[in-house]
């Protein structure tokens, strides 16, 4: 969450989605769809299916190791998978990967409004949190948005 000062009493916030979130949205997609086929998924595959940079996958596929979301297997016959069922990947989980919790705020809680704004931002981040962990990466593999269900 970026946060600037527009006038001396306004401050303008912006949630951003980043670049390597969107691509791992889309890559994980792509292994869910190959997900219970004993094939594992080739970089080369996923760059040119998802229109991502295969320099940049690489990168993001280790993150995505690091964070237990995938499993690897190097050589002639390796690739990615899947650590989890698709229905057991959350959008949460990726973006907590890449960028650690959804909604920060400072720990400046002072003043008349302090405990007030500290109980609406916690409510805010409860309810991020909670529709990021209703999409799953089964939800990302629908072949039409009415096909899409929340939990």
């Amino acid at each position: 969450m970026g946060c600037r000062s527009v006038r001396k009493d306004y401050l303008s916030c912006s949630v951003k989605i980043s670049v390597k979130i969107e691509y791992a949205c889309r890559v994980l997609a792509e292994m869910a769809r190959m997900h219970g086929s004993r094939d594992l998924a080739q970089i080369d595959h996923l760059a040119k299916t998802e229109a991502v940079p295969a320099n940049f996958l690489a990168q993001i596929l280790g993150e995505l190791r690091n964070g237990g979301l995938i499993n690897s297997k190097r050589g002639i016959q390796g690739g990615y998978a899947l650590a989890r069922d698709p229905d057991q990947i959350s959008l949460y989980d990726i973006m907590k990967v890449f960028d650690g919790e959804l909604l920060e705020f400072s720990g400046n809680h002072e003043g008349r409004s302090g405990s007030v704004l500290k109980y609406i931002w916690g409510e805010m981040r409860h309810s991020i949190d909670e529709k990021a962990k209703s999409y799953t990466l089964d939800t990302f593999i629908a072949s039409q948005p009415g096909e899409m269900y929340h939990i």
